[in-house]
């Protein structure tokens, strides 16, 4: 491992679920791990999640083992909106005498629903009167900004891809098409009690499911090591994480089967939860959500499309930060911090260009025509974590190259 400059110690917070389960085969622990947080299971699955992990009865039987009962609150069909939330919460079984315990069971999107719903069943006097505005009330920037204060129900999270990390995240990622938002509700109280981490789950995920989750892991990893918020311990975590991630990818869009790849891009997805929870993000992440709301554009897909362009803006400031990377990752790199440097910038591009995702903003549908408000509408807390201070001003010729 690189050796990392010297950094003056202040003080500082680490945030994780209380308990991390992670290997293969480790999906066959949830009734044991449930049954620790309550007496009722509330399922809330992505659409296709839970035939990787043996169908529906299978889950449920094996909750029921541990001696849970089970409920499937709801389903997510794609990256979750104040509307999803709103009628999930409303919809839920009261939760006096039941002891639940909501098990998260798919990829970031379903996660975060589940986050969302956890959090607004304790924190709501009426959940049964949850709209739209009341969930936009809990977001960040967009509503009255009420906090998350009390501790939302226990929560179990099962990812089935390896991507955003959701697992270990304080922040559920809500959206409104109508008002036009993309932003997160967000507090320590957030985070899963419980990260079930099977990298087998992953085995079914379509090659570009794959490969834009892959490198959404990839882009939280590099982003919370330059923030300008960075701290040690995330640091340290991409030191292990990132080498790991940029060697398996390639591996796993070969062969799908490659369970050693997959179990290192899971390995990358939580770490880089962790990571991005405790230090921050930067441009790609901001660029990424304003495309999704635009053009509906996947957030991974959006990471994919920035990370190259990201890289290269931040290449000057973050010379000495992407030399240990690459040093980190190839043992024989230079020791020279500028080459090094460069390699990694290449190194990059030349990941994105395997993994088959797209590499201009014109590719996910985006109109010459709307990259002012693409500049405009890109910022929040992912921009503000940016080495290289952008406004609208200065991002919009970037936006311009890459489009």
């Amino acid at each position: 491992m690189p050796h990392l400059p010297e950094a003056t110690l202040s003080r500082y917070d680490f945030l994780a679920p209380s308990s991390i389960l992670f290997g293969a085969g480790r999906f066959a622990e949830l009734g044991e791990v449930a049954a620790r947080f309550g007496r009722e299971a509330w399922l809330v699955t992505g659409s296709r999640s839970l035939e990787a992990c043996g169908g529906e009865s299978a889950v449920a039987g094996g909750l029921r083992a541990a001696g849970l009962d089970v409920a499937r609150v709801g389903t997510c069909k794609g990256e979750p909106t104040v509307a999803d939330v709103a009628n999930m919460v409303r919809e839920l079984p009261p939760i006096e005498g039941r002891g639940p315990v909501v098990v998260a069971i798919g990829g970031g999107a379903a996660i975060d629903l589940a986050k969302a719903v956890a959090a607004l069943a304790t924190n709501l006097v009426n959940p049964a009167a949850c709209d739209e505005n009341t969930v936009a009330d809990h977001v960040e920037g967009v509503g009255r900004g009420l906090p998350i204060t009390k501790p939302p129900l226990p929560m179990i999270a099962v990812p089935t891809t390896s991507g955003t990390g959701a697992e270990a995240t304080r922040n559920a990622v809500i959206s409104c098409p109508r008002r036009r938002f993309k932003k997160s509700m967000r507090s320590p109280l957030l985070v899963p009690r419980a990260a079930l981490v099977d990298p087998a789950l992953t085995v079914p995920c379509p090659r570009d499911v794959t490969a834009a989750s892959g490198l959404d892991a990839i882009t939280q990893l590099i982003e919370s090591f330059i923030c300008r918020f960075q701290a040690p311990l995330p640091r340290a975590l991409v030191l292990d994480a990132l080498p790991r991630a940029v060697t398996a990818l390639p591996k796993v869009l070969a062969d799908p089967r490659d369970l050693d790849a997959r179990v290192a891009m899971s390995h990358a997805a939580l770490l880089s939860g962790m990571a991005l929870t405790n230090s921050g993000l930067g441009m790609a992440h901001g660029v990424a959500a304003a495309l999704g709301i635009e053009c509906d554009t996947p957030h991974g897909v959006a990471c994919a499309v920035m990370l190259p362009v990201a890289v290269a803006v931040n290449r000057t400031a973050c010379q000495d930060d992407f030399a240990i990377l690459e040093q980190s990752i190839d043992p024989e790199a230079s020791r020279d911090h500028e080459a090094a440097a460069n390699a990694f910038v290449r190194r990059i591009d030349d990941l994105c260009t395997a993994a088959g995702t797209p590499r201009r903003l014109a590719d996910v549908g985006l109109s010459r025509d709307r990259l002012t408000w693409l500049a405009e509408n890109s910022g929040g807390a992912s921009m503000r974590g940016n080495p290289v201070s952008l406004d609208p001003h200065t991002l919009l010729p970037i936006l311009e190259r890459a489009w």
